[in-house]
């Protein structure tokens, strides 16, 4: 039994990782639309990130870049 908790522990973590991962990356696609004047496709790639990645480390900013961006409209 407790080696079927370790497993789960691990693989828990291990899925934890690959969403941040995820996230990060979006993060990175959605910043590099906004710098190139796309914006309509970095607030959508903002709102996904927030949306799948409600715990992910770079979701805070995302939801900043979010809301000055609909600031400006």
């Amino acid at each position: 039994m407790m080696k079927v908790r370790l497993l789960l522990c691990a693989l828990c973590l291990v899925v934890l990782g690959c969403s941040d991962q995820k996230a990060a990356e979006l993060f990175e696609t959605a910043a590099f639309e906004e710098n190139q004047g796309n914006i309509p496709h970095a607030k959508q790639l903002y709102e996904e990130l927030v949306h799948l990645y409600p715990s992910a480390k770079v979701t805070e900013i995302a939801r900043s870049r979010l809301e000055d961006l609909r600031n400006r409209e």
